[in-house]
């Protein structure tokens, strides 16, 4: 039997990773993937609140068992954190965020979790897992180019009037399709395990054991098929209607960064409370966990999101259709690489770089750099901030306690 000190532990350690996913839903996930169709017109700021809070849940449920995983288990070398360090843990990015939400910057989630979460494994006396510090630090540092590239690269691609755009939406389309049907969720998979679309569809043909290269095969042929029929669904609907085609476009491409930012963005808010939940305390699976935390998502996005969607939309850039494609589609390509390699990756890094990159394609146009600049003077700072109060707070209650 569980002691009554241990439950009231773990009903706060609860309640502050709820707040965190709350924290998350109203500021990163809930905020910026649609932030480029709204500011493109393609759909109101209170809509695009309410749509990616039920994509978030999706996202959540279906592909944030990877990240959740890493940021519980892979931050720290040694035990797990206990749940004192837990909560302090939870508690100080949750603040962190909610101050940005507040004030109308966006606070890179990842770096804030991430550096409250070492920073109270290491008061507690955990060591540093070097070896993924140098993964994730490798990703956030190429997340401003490839992002910002690609989303530069794609709006010249939309912009240049030796390629219709009957053309070139078709086939940036295809290629969104080409990485959906390779998308990995769960339930799809033997036993309830992660599989993509195309690997499942194959499975479910042939029947029986599949063997490698029948299974390659398998899926070469529908990942060709799927994107080839998207790409053909928005040539057919650019030529009846090309700005309903590109509004279309576009608001489909921000339901895919919704749901990705939920499969992300649920581990930064879960992963910390992963350890204190097994046989010897109060076992739950790990799906339920899932749920819940894609409710917190949710809830945060419903409430909350209305004012981060506004500051990005409006504040970063002034963006019509064609930069905001451009500035989603590297936006889902990387978050869906984070999600399987099990990265925490803040999505305002994504979509701000992503955002500038595709202003930038115009000449720089409607980009603000002194927005630029206190923004990253806030994800640098979120990081150092999250790690000192984290590391500082936990030392201060171990030592009242």
């Amino acid at each position: 039997m569980v002691a009554t000190g241990t439950v009231v532990t773990l009903v706060v350690a609860g309640v502050a990773s709820l707040f965190m996913a709350w924290a998350i839903g109203a500021g990163s996930s809930g905020s910026t993937p649609f932030a480029p169709a709204v500011g493109a017109n393609a759909i109101s700021v209170m809509r695009a609140g309410f749509v990616v809070g039920l994509l978030g849940l999706g996202g959540a449920f279906l592909q944030g068992a990877n990240v959740t995983e890493a940021v519980g288990t892979e931050l720290l070398v040694g035990a797990p954190l206990t749940p004192t360090a837990a909560i302090v843990g939870l508690l100080t990015a949750a603040v962190l965020v909610a101050v940005g939400v507040f004030a109308g910057y966006p606070i890179a989630t990842a770096f804030t979790v991430t550096g409250a979460v070492v920073g109270a494994g290491l008061a507690l006396g955990r060591a540093p897992a070097w070896a993924k510090y140098q993964e994730i630090a490798t990703l956030w540092l190429l997340v401003p180019f490839v992002g910002g590239g690609v989303a530069f690269a794609t709006a010249k691609l939309l912009r240049d009037e030796r390629v219709p755009e009957p053309v070139a939406v078709p086939l940036l389309g295809g290629l969104v399709g080409l990485v959906l049907a390779n998308v990995e969720f769960v339930l799809l998979g033997p036993s309830g395990g992660a599989l993509g679309i195309a690997a499942a569809i194959t499975r479910a043909l042939v029947g029986g054991t599949v063997t490698p290269r029948t299974l390659f095969a398998g899926k070469a042929a529908v990942t060709l098929l799927l994107g080839g029929a998207i790409a053909a669904a928005l040539r057919w609907d650019l030529t009846n209607d090309p700005a309903a085609g590109q509004r279309h476009f576009l608001l489909a491409l921000g339901g895919l960064v919704a749901f990705s930012a939920g499969g992300s963005q649920v581990g930064l808010a879960l992963g910390p409370l992963l350890p204190l939940l097994g046989p010897e305390t109060v076992a739950v699976p790990l799906p339920a966990l899932l749920l819940a935390g894609g409710l917190g998502l949710l809830a945060g996005s419903w409430t909350g999101a209305p004012r981060m969607i506004k500051a990005l939309s409006q504040d970063y850039s002034s963006l019509g259709p064609r930069r905001s494609i451009a500035a989603l589609i590297p936006s889902f390509l990387i978050a869906q690489s984070a999600v399987f390699f099990g990265v925490p990756v803040s999505f305002n890094e994504i979509i701000v770089s992503a955002i500038i990159g595709s202003g930038y394609a115009a000449g720089g146009a409607g980009v603000s750099r002194k927005k630029m600049g206190y923004t990253v003077l806030a994800w640098v700072g979120s990081l150092a901030l999250a790690f000192a109060v984290a590391y500082g707070g936990f030392l201060a209650v171990s030592a009242v306690l």
